[in-house]
């Protein structure tokens, strides 16, 4: 069997046009499913042998000839530059060369249907696993980020505009959160790629006697699938992986957005070290941070390998059709793009420095203390709608002696409630402002540094 025969050619006389054939080869990105395509089959191999259908000296005949591949692709740098259809006939051309007849009953109780849904699912089922460990590494970042800087604050905003003063810290846990609901999602969509769909065939099934479960336990799936045609032509775990790294995307992109903003002139927060930022070929005096910027334009890819995957399969009739090739593309894609990404993010994390002076001064500029006034006239007995009109009031008679509340007389805030008293200045204090946000998920010292020691502890 040379290493372009097909599999399907007995029923064909003419030959294939050269350029369909290579319209139709997905050799070129679905070899990366070797390795999964040699352990998927020598399961198979293993459960024909328990069926009857394999002597045990054909079955071990195969398994060695598998194993042997295996070891000559690791070995060999050119291994696969010989022409194939697809992953499945490369490995199948090179066991019948290796061991001769007993090769080519490997293929039986299986089509290639069944067969790249398993080993997709197999390929998957470790890319979540290498995934979900290149988010907590972008989680371990944030807190070691956060600790570093917990008595720093930051100016919180809504709209863009300076809303209430926040720790610093208590910003990154926003991002830590994101994160952790991500990794939920990668482990919840894990559950679901992992059922075995050998043995289903090409779509009604096998009608040899193999012990699917025997098969699932060997490959470490959970379970196998219920009905062979589900089985062979839905790719909703490819979907619901790219969803999953489209989210970790969209939450990157928003860091990446504030890192970006936060860096600039203007704002001053941050400056990204040398090692993830560049020039500009023109103008001597910039830093531009494109590491970031990438990631953020990245975002769009990955939403669009969802797309490409939502889009090929909203009208597929039932069972397999050859358009369902087209997601091991998206799926690898969304992967190697996301896992990217979140390497990147992890090192500009580590190499990002911090103005706390500006920040500082940013954070206590703007009456941000302005929902605190009014707390404040709350805790008097005011109801807060009059207290919200009343404090409003206060911040238009500040900006028109362009000062900020704190900076008003007692006089001044008298004049708009006779609840105000002398207190009220310690009220105004950046201090007392994050120290009253107590309730759980605030930002008062006691509250982030509780929930940094929570979020260590998760990771």
């Amino acid at each position: 069997m040379t290493l372009d025969k097909k599999l399907w050619g007995g029923r064909f006389t003419g030959a294939t046009d050269p350029s369909f054939a290579k319209f139709n080869s997905s050799f070129a990105f679905d070899r990366r499913l070797f390795a999964a395509d040699l352990r998927a089959s020598i399961a198979h191999c293993n459960a024909l042998r328990g069926a009857g259908v394999l002597s045990a000296e054909e079955a071990e005949e195969i398994v060695a000839g598998l194993q042997s591949i295996l070891d000559e692709a690791t070995s060999r740098a050119d291994y696969f530059d010989e022409p194939a259809e697809d992953v499945h006939s490369f490995v199948e051309a090179r066991l019948v060369e290796m061991i001769g007849e007993a090769g080519r009953k490997l293929h039986t109780g299986r089509s290639r249907n069944d067969q790249v849904a398993t080993d997709l699912r197999l390929w998957l089922r470790d890319a979540i696993d290498q995934l979900s460990l290149r988010v907590k590494e972008t989680q371990q970042a944030i807190l070691d980020l956060a600790e570093r800087e917990t008595e720093t604050v930051l100016p919180g905003y809504t709209h863009l505009q300076r809303a209430q003063p926040i720790l610093f810290a208590h910003w990154c846990l926003a991002y830590f959160e994101m994160l952790a609901r991500d990794r939920q999602r990668l482990v919840e969509t894990r559950k679901r790629v992992n059922v075995l769909p050998l043995g289903s065939a090409a779509i009604a099934g096998t009608s040899f006697p193999i012990d699917r479960e025997a098969v699932a336990r060997e490959l470490e799936f959970e379970g196998v699938s219920r009905n062979s045609i589900d089985a062979v032509s839905d790719r909703d775990f490819c979907v619901e992986f790219a969803g999953a790294c489209s989210l970790i995307m969209v939450h990157l992109s928003r860091l990446a957005e504030e890192i970006i903003l936060y860096a600039t002139t203007e704002f001053g927060f941050f400056e990204l070290s040398d090692a993830v930022a560049t020039g500009s070929s023109l103008m001597p005096q910039k830093k531009n941070p494109d590491s970031m910027e990438l990631v953020r334009g990245k975002a769009g890819r990955v939403f669009g390998d969802l797309t490409a995957l939502l889009t090929t399969m909203k009208g597929l009739p039932l069972a397999y059709n050859k358009d369902m090739q087209e997601d091991k593309e998206a799926v690898f894609d969304a992967y190697d793009t996301t896992a990217g990404s979140l390497e990147v993010t992890t090192i500009v994390l580590q190499n990002v420095s911090l103005n706390q002076g500006r920040m500082h001064s940013a954070a206590t500029k703007g009456m941000l203390n302005a929902t605190e006034l009014a707390d404040y006239l709350v805790r008097k007995g005011v109801s807060f709608r009059e207290a919200h009109e009343t404090v409003g009031k206060a911040v238009m008679k500040a900006m028109a002696k362009r000062v900020e509340l704190s900076e008003l007389s007692l006089e001044d805030l008298q004049s708009f409630s006779n609840q105000i008293e002398n207190d009220v200045f310690e009220c105004l204090m950046l201090e007392q402002t994050l120290g009253t946000k107590s309730q759980v998920g605030g930002t008062a010292p006691e509250r982030v540094a509780e929930a940094l020691a929570l979020a260590r502890k998760s990771i």
